[in-house]
Formats: structure tokens, C-alpha cells, sequence
């Protein structure tokens, strides 16, 4: 299993939002904010960035600015299911073998995380690579909305195989709250025959538990590794967020 050497960013994207409507449109910085998704994955200079969506106005904003967007089935389970038909239309020939799975609703995700998140498939035997960074605010510890990636890091050590994701509090710490937690990032990056193994198999036992879709790779022996960076992204998901995101990129 060697290293991949052609990657490609795709980027899901659809309009249903309950908390935020037509979300992927929202303004950001005078751009919409799968622009500005789209703009910081081309900054991470990975490989080609193409947006998966659900919708045509999506199509539209990304083509807009000279970019590449598929459409794909609106009703998808999942955003591995949305990139994975993205990938098969725009590479049927094969000539990509990593995929980097950027959240369309992150328009401050810093490039670094980008290339990190791929760089963990240079690594022999790593199917999948992610990211996640170590718990700083109490309240989070006990959050069920704060995944937690359980994996074992050595002292000094910044990368990990992961063992397990769970909403819970998770390992145990004795009840005291100096032992580190990790908060899952929602990045991924795939070997291409580890996404298409990945969405041929059923919703796992764990996976509907715990409603975390990765614990599906885990429980059919699939590698995960973690990377252990610095920043959680802003994700928005409500006007708040937007309102955060906006200030931000302001003058950007």
C-alpha cells in the first residue's frame, strides 16, 4: 500500500439546512460561503478542488468564479455518499487515488489542516485520515454535539491511530478533568479504495448507535489515523456562526 500521490479536494454541498436556510449561498466576505470553502482548499495546494452538490444554484456560485462543481443525487445519507458519485463523474478513469473530504461549511478552515489531514496517508496501512484537537473548555468534556476522538497519544506524540469516536465522555479519567480529551474535526481523507469500500457497506451497529458514521470504517477493520493540530474550524450552522465567520474574512 503506498503512498498516494494524485489527491483531489471535493467539497459536499446542499441547500436543506433547518437552521440555517440555502446555507451554501449565505454571504461571506461579498462571496458565498461555498466560495469561500471552495477558495481555501485551492489555497491548500493539495491537488484539484471540485464541489459535490446537491442543487444547481450551487453548480452555478462555484462555476461563477471558474471552479469545478458535479451535481449529484439531492438526497444522499451522507456527504461520503455525495463526494463518492462526485469522484465516479469526475474521474472515471481512475487517475485520482486520494480523496480530501472538505465540509462545505467551513469558509475560515485554515489550508495547513487540509494538507495535514492528507498527509496521514503517507503512513503505510492507514485507510483514512482525520484530524482533532485537544479539549480547552470544560463545558465541552460532557457536550454530546463535541465528538470525541479516543486515541492514544504519547507525550510529544501528534499522531495517532484512532480507536474509537463517541459522543460520551470518553476514556475514562477517574472522574478528574486534567487527563486530555480530543475534539473529532470532521475532515477526512481517503485512499480512493477505502472510500469505495467505505460506502458499499451497511449502517454499522455502532454507527446508528452513536449516529457517527466513521465508527462504520472501524468496526469493518478499517484504519483510521488522527492528527492532533492546534484549531477546531468554525463550522456554521447557525446566524451566529455566520455572523463569526463574517468577521473574520472581513477585508480578507
Amino acid at each position: 500500500m503506498s503512498c498516494p500521490q494524485n489527491p483531489v479536494v471535493l467539497i459536499p454541498a446542499r441547500m436543506a439546512s433547518s437552521r440555517l436556510p440555502k446555507k451554501p449561498l449565505a454571504d461571506i466576505a461579498g462571496l458565498p460561503m461555498i466560495v469561500q470553502c471552495y477558495n481555501r482548499a485551492v489555497e491548500a495546494e493539495v491537488g484539484p478542488v471540485v464541489v459535490a452538490c446537491a442543487e444547481q444554484e450551487i453548480a452555478d456560485a462555484i462555476e461563477k468564479i471558474g471552479g469545478h462543481a458535479v451535481l449529484t443525487y439531492p438526497d444522499h445519507p451522507s456527504g461520503s455518499d455525495r463526494i463518492h458519485e462526485a469522484l465516479q463523474k469526475f474521474d472515471p478513469e481512475n487517475r485520482y487515488d486520494a480523496i480530501i473530504n472538505v465540509q462545505g461549511d467551513l469558509p475560515t478552515v485554515e489550508p495547513r489542516l487540509i494538507r495535514q489531514t492528507f498527509e496521514l496517508l503517507a503512513t503505510e496501512g492507514v485507510d483514512i485520515g482525520t484530524l482533532a484537537v485537544e479539549i480547552s473548555e470544560l463545558t465541552e468534556r460532557d457536550n454530546p454535539n463535541v465528538v470525541k476522538a479516543v486515541a492514544g497519544f504519547e507525550s510529544g506524540q501528534t499522531v495517532s491511530r484512532a480507536l474509537y469516536f463517541t459522543r460520551s465522555k470518553a476514556p475514562w479519567d477517574e472522574g478528574n478533568d486534567d487527563q486530555p480529551l480530543y475534539h473529532h474535526i470532521g475532515m477526512y481523507a481517503y485512499r480512493r479504495e477505502a472510500l469505495e469500500k467505505f460506502v458499499t457497506l451497511p449502517a454499522s451497529p455502532l454507527e446508528k448507535r452513536e449516529r457517527l458514521e466513521q465508527l462504520r470504517a472501524l468496526e469493518a477493520g478499517m484504519r483510521i489515523d488522527v492528527a492532533l493540530v492546534d484549531t477546531v474550524p468554525l463550522g456554521v450552522d447557525t446566524p451566529a456562526d455566520l455572523e463569526k465567520a463574517r468577521q473574520i474574512l472581513a477585508g480578507y
